[in-house]
């Protein structure tokens, strides 16, 4: 704020300068000095933003990856964080014919000759083309840019400079810092003070995104201001969904002109102008994306401790730990039962090419509700309804993905029904059908080394990239997603994203922070036996809910909600916002950080707004799982630039390569779940709803409320102000406590 308040100062200076033979009091003087301060502002911002006058900017060149990696520098004007508010980009070597030292337009220096990082201006070549791995066609004009999303926890991400990871693919790929939860800055007269809370995180995501499109406009990068992809996983997928879901909405104006971004300026009148001027012409510039690539994405937190709760109650064997919680867990249910049908919600049969009504077609348009009735549903404690039935046929369908596409599988080991391995020439003789029976019956071993499928949320190895890794899975090992009742783990097939730490997180830098990760035993964990270790009674928990939240909904600085500002439901279809063209959200079907109802219901908001939304719940995957069994970043983001680029090469999935060796585990460590899955049609498997969220609660891993949980936990801190780092904010779980006093307050700490 500091640097903003003398920047401002020397803006007004000279706009002072420039009418200062006008009466002060004369109307028309003084409006012409404020409209002079507002252009020279706006003047001063985009030549400080504007990468050609960076005394500072340097490039680094990587011979192995054939890629130039750009310094990290500013993405605004006034940053409150230095450390937190940068960004850097990293370019296919193929789009640059080398650095411009002296400003004449010339290659100074090339790859051929590049010897230390450099300071100077990318001369790009935009006849260059690069193919992909699957066979796209990028130009330094046309080359998509990858925006990585790091908020791990929703928490601080300190500036790291891009991976080289897709400059081989043709993609740009961008890095930037934010500022997150539990950050302190000083303020002009020396005080400390808490800051980075909603919507800072995204708000610096957002205007790293237009530092990039402006630096493209004026041809200092090479990319396609049209076709930018945020990807993220955990709280970075939560932030690469909301970017996704918040384009260019003027909600967020106010934070990002706060920080001097370039293309948003306030006018005089109070409306914004989300332009800039350049060789005459205008170019608008908006902060949203094309694509989004989402992994684990924890949102929405508005209504995720209701989705979890309900998802949880459905299993009537869940121990949830305390009589309390059981006792919520049921009043919550409720709660999201009146949520969600409140909505009138639908969606329709091809759009997720699913038959949820089970009538043979995929042509019905479906409405979807909750309905108890507590003896026709008496295996999912009374809940039933299409609503659950959508979520049980995307299930199902993500089983049948899993069994149709082995044949991706590398090194695997597959064993017969006497545990014996497999020959190398069973092995290659195996059908689809063979390795699908194999699956379900427990006879394979997973590679130790992972199948090579990469490209998951930055795509980055050795933690390079932003992991966005949340709670969850504190031991390293992700959940299995077993058969109800079975508990042993499996490794995952490809890399492991967990974290060594059980009680840090992974920032995009590797940075580590504590961020209350639920380990077991305590009371945010699944399965702990206290309810809370702050509050001594439900009428002191109570009052803090109702003080905190209270004080969220008086309104912050620009007297918004900030719980409400990080709902992307609240955006997705708005009039106010551009929403992306595609949305892809991967989850691992067994994590247990997050409801795969809150995955469902962005999925039918986005198909409602036109979105092409597709949700993919990973079996066995733990959280933010790698991509698996041929798919990866790269596939998809060609897969869609194919499908809505003119001109464009259609991408189609490549063919499995035969395993023609058998891996070399000595015994099976499947998991059976023939007991539970009907596989009589190996191409059409099916399962119960009662199946379903069992497996789901095998992986479970927070405790009832999970999110603004009784003590303060991990994603409440994006909630706190200047003067708290963190405060009670859920509307819904308040409403509960409140009408459910009299029983609740009965079983708090009693300990049962």
């Amino acid at each position: 704020m500091k640097k903003r308040l003398v920047s401002l100062l020397m803006v007004a200076a000279l706009a002072t300068s420039m009418v200062a033979c006008g009466s002060a009091t004369d109307t028309s003087s003084e409006t012409t000095t404020e409209a002079s301060a507002t252009t020279e502002e706006q003047a001063y911002i985009e030549e400080t933003l504007n990468l050609a006058n960076n005394e500072e900017v340097t490039w680094s060149y990587d011979v192995d990856a054939d890629a130039w990696t750009m310094s990290i520098v500013s993405a605004v004007a006034y940053p409150e964080i230095e450390d937190e508010q940068g960004v850097s980009v990293c370019v296919p070597g193929a789009y640059v014919t080398g650095i411009d030292t002296d400003g004449d337009g010339q290659a100074d220096v090339t790859a051929a000759d590049y010897t230390e990082a450099v300071h100077g201006s990318l001369v790009i070549d935009y006849e260059a083309e690069i193919v992909s791995s699957n066979g796209q066609v990028y130009t330094a004009a046309t080359a998509p840019v990858i925006v990585n999303t790091g908020a791990a926890g929703y928490s601080s991400s300190t500036n790291t400079e891009a991976a080289t990871t897709y400059a081989a693919e043709g993609y740009i790929n961008m890095s930037c810092g934010n500022r997150g939860k539990n950050d302190t800055a000083t303020d002009e007269d020396g005080n400390e003070y808490y800051t980075g809370d909603a919507p800072s995180c995204l708000v610096d995501q957002k205007n790293a995104i237009r530092f990039v499109k402006y630096n493209i406009l004026l041809g200092n990068l090479p990319g396609s201001t049209d076709y930018f992809v945020s990807t993220g996983g955990s709280g970075g997928g939560a932030h690469a969904t909301m970017v996704a879901a918040t384009g260019n909405n003027s909600d967020f104006y106010d934070y990002e002109i706060e920080a001097g971004a370039v293309g948003v300026y306030q006018n005089e009148d109070g409306s914004y102008s989300t332009s800039v001027t350049i060789d005459g012409t205008t170019y608008e510039i908006s902060d949203g994306v094309w694509g989004c690539m989402a992994y684990s994405s924890i949102t929405s937190l508005y209504e995720a401790d209701m989705a979890l709760a309900f998802e949880y109650y459905m299993d009537n064997d869940y121990d949830f730990g305390t009589e309390f919680k059981e006792q919520l867990a049921a009043y919550l249910s409720e709660e999201y039962m009146e949520y969600i049908n409140e909505q009138n919600l639908s969606v329709n049969e091809a759009d997720v090419e699913l038959d949820i009504n089970g009538d043979g077609d995929m042509t019905d348009t479906i409405s979807l509700s909750i309905e108890y009735d507590e003896d026709k549903y008496a295996d999912t404690n009374g809940y039933g309804g299409t609503y659950v039935d959508f979520y049980l046929a995307e299930f199902v369908s993500n089983l049948q993905w899993y069994l149709d596409n082995l044949d991706y599988a590398e090194g695997w080991t597959w064993f017969d029904e006497d545990g014996n391995a497999l020959s190398d020439e069973e092995v290659a003789n195996m059908t689809s059908e063979d390795k699908a029976e194999a699956f379900i019956e427990g006879r394979y071993a997973k590679s130790s080394s992972g199948d090579g499928m990469r490209g998951g949320p930055g795509g980055t190895p050795d933690g390079a990239g932003p992991g966005g890794k949340m709670e969850g899975d504190p031991t390293g090992e992700a959940p299995t997603g077993k058969a109800p009742a079975e508990a042993s783990a499996d490794t995952e097939e490809s890399d492991d994203r967990s974290f060594a730490n059980d009680d840090v997180a992974a920032n995009s830098a590797g940075d580590t922070m504590d961020v209350g990760t639920p380990d077991e035993g305590t009371t945010q964990s699944a399965g702990t036996t206290t309810d809370s270790a702050n509050y001594s009674t439900y009428e002191e928990m109570l009052e803090a809910y109702q003080n905190d939240i209270a004080e969220i909904q008086a309104g912050d600085e620009y007297g918004n909600n900030i719980v409400d500002l990080y709902n992307p439901l609240n955006y997705i279809g708005d009039e106010d916002t551009d929403d992306a063209t595609w949305v892809r959200i991967l989850c691992g079907a067994s994590e247990g950080d997050i409801s795969m109802f809150n995955s469902l219901n962005l999925q039918i908001a986005m198909l409602s707004a036109g979105i092409d939304a597709t949700i993919d719940w990973q079996w066995d995957g733990g959280h933010v799982p790698s991509e698996i069994l041929g798919d990866s970043l790269s596939y998809y983001v060609d897969k869609m630039y194919g499908e809505y680029v003119d001109g464009a090469v259609s991408i189609e999935k490549a063919e499995a390569e035969t395993q023609t060796e058998n891996g070399d585990a000595t015994e099976a460590t499947g998991t059976d779940l023939s007991s539970w899955v009907d596989y009589s049609d190996i191409s059409s498997v099916s399962f119960s709803l009662a199946d379903a969220v069992s497996y789901r609660t095998n992986g479970a891993s927070k405790t009832i409320p999970g999110f603004d949980v009784m003590d303060y936990g991990q994603e409440d801190y994006v909630f706190g102000d200047s003067d708290s780092d963190a405060r009670h904010w859920s509307e819904k779980l308040l409403e509960v406590l409140e009408e459910h006093a009299d029983v609740l307050s009965e079983l708090f700490n009693s300990g049962n």
